[in-house]
């Protein structure tokens, strides 16, 4: 090999060199730790991310922050987690076949009630006592079924766009297909997985309208796991097993008694606010209502400020 060429060469090893150093100093200092487990719960496992300070002990009872349905843990921790996690001990789980965890059943396991269970049983595992839940979009139902079956896990709620009430009408088609036994996961392996593919960042830019989703949203959170067929199916068959499970739950809810937050917003084109924050608000004695001006379906990416601010004030209350 030439001089010159060696030259560049080891230049190139350097500078990677370097960079290496600098990476693994930065991790060093950085301001919170995580750690990434599987907990055993009937059924199967778990997959679990705490987040906290480095350099000093949590603030206040933990935070469990609980993804919507088409996607995982990733999108609160990269939304807010992270952020949260400077001064509080924060928890975050992919739901029941979601993300990294088992489905731990059959189509049972669609019930917020069945998935409210095994997050329960997991906190038990992790002798984690009572948090203050944060639930996005389709976790509404989830958290404030926590707060009804489990109050000894709940300190407060805090409700991000919350599907809590039935609605009108049903699920999109290919939810419908694809919850479907025996050909669901048929049409979810050959038909939703293509489609999505070509469809995703337009799904996104809808889901976040009329604002825009940050860049590389879906790597950030890989959200493109949910085109997995499993992943898929386990997704139609929480939404379309939703409804029905509302109608029942929803005469329940002036039993809660714990702070709660709800946080809605007059664009929301995903979750009615009329349909099922406000309604929530009157049924929730004590609650507090937060409707933002000219923003989406994804408050804790758009409005983060706002929604950490009004997390600390719940976590404030349920001391």
């Amino acid at each position: 090999m030439r001089p010159v060429l060696w030259s560049v060469v080891a230049a190139l090893a350097l500078v990677g060199a370097l960079a290496f150093v600098g990476v693994v100093q930065a991790a060093r200092k950085a301001p919170i730790e995580e750690t990434g487990r599987y907990v055993a719960v009937k059924g199967g496992r778990l997959y679990v991310v705490e987040l906290g300070p480095a350099d000093r002990a949590p603030s206040g009872p933990p935070l469990l922050l609980l993804h919507g349905a088409s996607g995982n843990l990733g999108d609160p921790r990269e939304a807010i987690g992270r952020r949260l996690a400077l001064r509080h001990r924060v928890i975050l789980v992919d739901r029941p076949g979601h993300g990294r965890s088992d489905r731990l059943g059959g189509r049972e396991m669609a019930s917020p009630a069945r998935q409210g269970d095994a997050i329960a049983e997991a906190l038990d595992q992790m002798k984690v006592g009572r948090t203050v839940v944060v639930g996005h979009s389709w976790s509404g139902a989830l958290a404030t079924n926590l707060a009804l079956d489990h109050p000894d896990h709940v300190a407060g709620l805090v409700l991000l766009s919350p599907a809590t009430h039935p609605w009108p009408g049903g699920v999109a088609w290919y939810n419908s297909a694809a919850a479907t036994p025996g050909l669901g996961l048929l049409f979810a392996a050959t038909v939703a997985a293509p489609i999505g593919l070509v469809t995703f960042d337009k799904a996104i830019e809808g889901v976040f309208a009329p604002q825009k989703p940050p860049p590389n949203y879906a790597e950030r959170t890989q959200s493109k796991l949910l085109l997995r067929p499993a992943e898929f199916q386990a997704n139609a068959q929480d939404l379309a097993d939703l409804k029905p499970f509302l109608q029942r739950q929803a005469p329940r809810y002036g039993s809660i008694r714990v702070p709660t937050t709800i946080i809605t917003s007059d664009k929301d084109n995903i979750v009615s606010p009329e349909l099922h924050s406000k309604a929530l608000h009157r049924q929730v004695r004590g609650s507090r209502l937060v409707v933002l001006k000219d923003a989406g379906h994804m408050p804790h990416w758009t409005e983060t400020n706002r929604v950490i601010a009004e997390i600390e004030a719940v976590e404030a209350r349920a001391h």
